[in-house]
């Protein structure tokens, strides 16, 4: 966070994931799972001031934090969930909630963790989606889960763009993708209200492409075969 500016959008990261209203420029209903210091949810609150956001973070010493050092306090429209992102999700496909954006942001000591990356996963957060919902993750720009990330998520939503600097941010949305005229038409609607919080079009749409190139064969990721199984194998 920058003291001078608090409401800059300091990491690269959280600039991207600003990508994900290029495919949905006026989302109403908000998934996050991962809080960290509340950066997305306090920039989305501002952003999309009716949309109703939930954030879940299963560490409260993590909600204490992003409170207490980060400034995070949840608006009106804004609710905070104390557990797992994948028994939230279940929990929303059960109920039959549907979201407009869906946020992944959720990361251990080493990486994401090994239940939310895997096939089954996706497809949970796919069917908790609304009509032209959109799901933005995430990742590393470097991995060796890298490929298998990718065969991942195209088995789940199909194709699927992604933005890369130091992390990926992947960008995924069921029937299809917007073209390139329907994302500069969104980037340029939405250019005032993202502009104070470091996120300009012409950085940021240059980013968006369409991931591909994964080698033939690639190990998906599921409940069964896991990041850690894969690892073991090609140590």
């Amino acid at each position: 966070m920058s003291l001078a500016d608090r409401d800059r959008l300091v990491f690269d990261y959280t600039r991207m994931m600003m990508a994900a209203l290029y495919l949905n420029a006026s989302p109403q209903r908000v998934l996050i799972i991962g809080l960290g210091g509340g950066t997305l949810p306090s920039a989305l609150q501002k952003i999309l001031p009716a949309a109703r956001i939930d954030a879940v973070e299963i560490d409260p010493a993590v909600v204490r934090v992003a409170g207490k050092y980060f400034g995070f306090t949840p608006g009106r429209q804004t609710t905070v969930f104390e557990e797992d992102g994948r028994v939230f999700v279940k929990r929303m496909q059960k109920q039959q909630i549907r979201y407009d954006l869906v946020l992944l942001d959720a990361f251990d000591h080493d990486y994401i963790p090994e239940h939310l990356l895997t096939r089954e996963f996706l497809l949970e957060v796919r069917s908790i989606l609304g009509p032209g919902g959109v799901l933005a993750a995430n990742t590393f720009a470097t991995s060796r889960l890298y490929h298998s990330e990718s065969a991942t998520y195209f088995g789940a939503f199909g194709e699927f763009y992604r933005l890369k600097t130091h992390s990926r941010v992947i960008l995924a949305r069921p029937g299809g993708l917007p073209d390139r005229d329907e994302l500069t038409r969104n980037a340029a609607m939405l250019e005032d209200r993202l502009r104070p919080f470091g996120v300009g079009r012409e950085w940021l749409l240059p980013k968006i492409e369409v991931e591909s190139g994964w080698p033939p064969g690639t190990r998906v990721l599921t409940d069964q075969y896991s990041p850690s199984n894969l690892l073991n194998v090609t140590n």
